[in-house]
């Protein structure tokens, strides 16, 4: 069996691997098995089975070298991007965008940088709502942020600085917190939408939504990048900036050439070196040529990206880092920065399930699959969530939830309502308390009197999918109870399978309308025999 080799073949590397790669705790062994048992079946020599244990590990270590390359070319050269220059997101995401993670409150503007020459000089407006410009390096670390909490509402010009760079900037340039660690770079701009302009960009047909989102638009088109020697001499020709290189994407070692060669144009941590020369023995490492190992190591390399991959699937599937309260989990407070933890397995899983964090105190996102029972979510149950008052998130901006279908989109559903939040005029109880209804089909109040479904009548409904779905909470600026994870979200309530279907009235509508129709009738009886007389 797969395991007994693993566990032969960890003694070989138990020491290097519990002083090198921190506090990594990897999946229970029954995962291992299941995932390694058709893929890995035939390793049969101490070589395979020492590339396979130790490319595990390099696997997770170095996961940031083999998404990014994915990652950055993917969000440029689908857009029709360059780098160096902003990328800006015209409509808001709904359920056509497949991608998954994307939510309903802000546009988007996207950035790949090269800071490997000279800084580049970031422009912005004076604004008068939210915004964030988040600056991550080529590992997945958040280095800086320009926004309403960082820097401001107003106007300003600020340095995106790279490794290494010594020099004097201008007095009307701004330095910012600190410097990408790697030369390459990603902004990911946010600009808030506010419900007005959402309810509009709803409502408006294809032609008209610029008009919804004229004024974020306008916004958008006000982020300006430039480079620091045009800056000093705006006569002076655009400076030559290297190409970004397509990732591998076919082959049996695709993963580890992009590893290779990203690691080549962005450096690892000089204080990873011993943890690198481990790498080196198995080709795995800036500028390395995994084609030249031997024909052994290269088969347990193609196994050991195969299962590294599960495990990280795995580690943020149960929970991993994350805290667990009332089916809601909390992200890890490292997020956004996780290299300095020295968690790989956090800072790979990261990646994987969102491609950048931002830090806490810009945003927490809470992720939800489950009710408060611990069973899955699906759209055959009908859901509460109920805040009672004083209970809903304390946030210096705004909060929202967005529903999730299982393959990370958002939902389908009649009204286009893909997330609801403190924007959404959310009708409160007598008491003060707010509940918000989660179901597929629609609540009976949103039916108008002639059965007509109109989303205006039911701000608290969050359409479901029809089968099982997650969520995100996100607190946008939160304040210290949901940045430090003492808030306790409330659990869903399961109410179960829905009395009506096909958007049919309830039973107690039926009634309500049989009562009305009987007290008409009498009423009009009573009338047309006293007018007779």
């Amino acid at each position: 069996m797969i395991l007994n080799r693993i566990w032969r073949v960890m003694v070989v590397v138990a020491i290097a691997t519990s002083l090198l790669l921190g506090n990594i705790i990897l999946p229970t062994g029954p995962v291992l098995a299941q995932e390694t048992e058709d893929t890995c079946e035939n390793l049969s020599d101490w070589e395979e089975e020492y590339a396979y244990t130790l490319g595990v590990q390099a696997y997770i270590y170095a996961f940031p070298w083999t998404y990014m390359p994915k990652a950055y070319w993917t969000r440029m050269t689908d857009e029709g991007g360059k780098v160096n220059e902003f990328y800006h997101y015209e409509e808001l995401r709904d359920d056509t965008f497949v991608g998954g993670g994307n939510q309903n409150d802000t546009l988007y503007s996207h950035a790949v940088v090269y800071l490997g020459d000279e800084p580049l000089i970031l422009s912005v407006p004076e604004i008068d709502r939210y915004y964030t410009i988040q600056m991550v390096d080529y590992r997945g670390d958040n280095f800086a942020y320009v926004g309403q909490r960082a820097t401001g509402p107003e106007a300003g010009n600020y340095a995106i600085v790279g490794p290494n760079w010594e020099g004097e900037l201008p007095d009307d340039v701004q330095k910012l917190e600190g410097s990408s660690s790697t030369p390459w770079a990603h902004l990911f701009g946010r600009t808030m939408v506010t419900e007005i302009e959402r309810k509009l960009d709803r409502k408006l047909d294809k032609l008209d939504k610029d008009f919804a989102l004229a004024r974020v638009h306008a916004i958008q088109s006000q982020y300006k990048l430039t480079p620091l020697s045009q800056w000093n001499d705006p006569d002076a020709s655009e400076p030559d900036v290297p190409e970004l290189w397509k990732p591998y994407y076919e082959g049996d070692f695709a993963d580890w050439k992009n590893i290779n060669h990203a690691m080549a144009d962005n450096p690892p941590d000089p204080a990873d070196s011993a943890l690198l020369d481990l790498f080196k023995g198995i080709g795995i490492g800036p500028g390395l040529d995994v084609e030249l190992q031997s024909e052994s190591t290269k088969h347990g390399l193609e196994c050991a990206a195969v299962d590294g991959l599960q495990i990280i699937r795995n580690a943020f599937a149960n929970g991993y880092a994350q805290k667990q309260v009332n089916g809601w989990n909390y992200p890890p407070p490292e997020a956004g920065r996780p290299s300095q933890t020295k968690d790989w397995l956090l800072r790979a899983m990261q990646a994987e399930s969102g491609f950048i964090a931002n830090d806490p105190d810009e945003a927490v996102y809470l992720n939800a699959s489950l009710d408060g029972e611990g069973n899955l979510l699906t759209g055959a149950n009908r859901y509460e969530l109920r805040f009672e008052k004083g209970q809903q998130p304390e946030v210096n901006e705004f909060w929202s939830i967005t529903m999730y279908d299982t393959d990370t989109t958002m939902v389908t559903n009649d009204i286009n309502r893909f997330s609801v939040g403190d924007r959404s005029d959310l009708d409160d109880g007598d008491d003060g308390s707010v509940t918000i209804s989660i179901q597929h089909d629609p609540p009976s109040e949103c039916l108008d009197q002639e059965g007509e479904l109109n989303g205006d009548l039911c701000p608290n409904w969050l359409p479901a999918p029809e089968g099982n779905f997650y969520m995100f909470m996100r607190l946008y600026l939160p304040k210290y109870p949901g940045l430090f994870q003492w808030w306790v979200p409330p659990a869903l309530t399961n109410l179960g399978p829905p009395e009506t279907s096909d958007n049919a009235l309830s039973a107690q509508a039926v009634e309500d309308v049989a009562q009305e129709d009987f007290w008409d009738t009498i009423i009009q009886q009573i009338e047309k025999r006293y007018s007779s007389k």
